[in-house]
């Protein structure tokens, strides 16, 4: 799945540890979010839509191949 979070957070000048912190996560998990190789969880999707003062889908790009997820 691909993500607007990187775009999201150089906006705003925030780094991927900074983000991590603020959404309870390890630094690894923004790095795999951003590359597409880790899906979020409902929960953590919204975490990161709020912290971005944003809708989950402003952050994550749905597409046909994610309905099989």
């Amino acid at each position: 799945m691909q993500t607007k979070i990187q775009d999201l957070r150089k906006a705003r000048k925030v780094t991927q540890s900074e983000l991590a912190d603020a959404v309870n996560v390890t630094r690894q998990t923004i790095i795999s979010l951003e590359n597409g190789k880790y899906n979020a969880s409902l929960v953590l999707a919204h975490k990161v839509a709020q912290f971005f003062g944003v809708s989950i889908e402003d952050v994550f790009i749905f597409d046909k191949e994610d309905e099989n997820l």
